[in-house]
């Protein structure tokens, strides 16, 4: 039954990718022939719907073959004309997957940092820079360093067209007890939080961000990969989400706004883990 629940998902997912692609082509030439701003805001909205409605196929199938329950809470007041900063824990491919259920057409679609590799994926690559999507590269430094750095800006520059949701990330990996005891973490669910994205994001259209969306993913069963999630593994996930005031202080430009950015992301990331703890606490005292 796993394996045909998995050559089911894939085939929906490849299929979908690959019309939904194509779809995107004309309009990724459009907008590379013709780079300006009027064309470009008519072109991104047809863009941004597409990979909306490629989600709504791909949450099709990941409901078709998994039984496990949902829980989610706080999305009530979630507005697709807004500007979001979204942030949210890392465990597994599967997040970015679940963190698209929850928030599509809820809010404006969720552009990533990725990684400068992630250009080259087939398909994908395409459809991630027709999106905008800001590309990083991880580690490095010096001139390169320094046009990634220009590239990422000049991609969030790009989102004050349109209404736009920027998610990062902040942990900068996926969590593993390795990389936990590696880093001598002081959260016991989380790896010690990276404030680069967010900082980049709110220093070039921090002004427009109505709040952030705060994402914690919860999987009380274990932490399922992307493999578990197409053979029907998914198990129970949960998803607390809260919208937070972003303070006035950071999106005023000085010295001193990484540092208190840093504390302010630190601080929801102590209460992040706590809230970790207390669900996967209650989770195995019902069980």
């Amino acid at each position: 039954m796993s394996l045909l629940k998995f050559f089911f998902a894939s085939l929906v997912l490849v299929c979908n990718s690959v019309v939904f692609c194509a779809l995107m082509v004309p309009f990724a030439l459009i907008k590379l022939l013709l780079p300006f701003a009027p064309v470009r805001r008519g072109v991104d909205r047809v863009l941004n719907t597409i990979p909306e409605l490629w989600i709504s196929v791909n949450n099709f199938w990941l409901t078709a073959v998994n039984s496990g329950t949902w829980q989610v809470s706080g999305t009530e007041g979630l507005r697709r004309d807004g500007w979001y900063l979204v942030q949210s824990n890392h465990q597994s491919w599967v997040d970015i997957v679940v963190i698209q259920r929850v928030l599509n057409q809820r809010i404006p679609m969720l552009k990533f940092f990725l990684k400068k590799e992630l250009i080259y994926v087939p398909i994908l690559g395409l459809a991630w820079w027709a999106l905008d999507f800001p590309f990083m590269r991880r580690g490095g430094g010096g001139g390169s360093a320094r046009k990634d750095l220009r590239d990422a800006r000049q991609a969030c520059e790009k989102f004050r067209l349109l209404p736009t949701s920027v998610m990062s990330f902040v942990e900068g990996t996926r969590f593993t007890p390795a990389k936990h005891a590696h880093q001598q973490s002081p959260y016991q669910h989380l790896l010690k939080p990276k404030s680069g994205g967010m900082g980049m994001a709110l220093g070039t259209m921090g002004e427009l961000f109505d709040s952030l969306i705060d994402v914690t993913i919860i999987y009380p069963d274990k932490v399922p990969t992307f493999i578990d999630a197409m053979c029907g593994r998914l198990g129970k996930v949960v998803v607390l989400v809260q919208q937070r005031p972003i303070p006035p202080e950071l999106l005023k430009p000085g010295s001193q706004q990484r540092a208190q950015l840093q504390a302010w992301v630190e601080a929801l990331w102590q209460e992040k883990d706590h809230a970790i703890g207390q669900r996967l606490g209650s989770e195995l005292y019902n069980s």
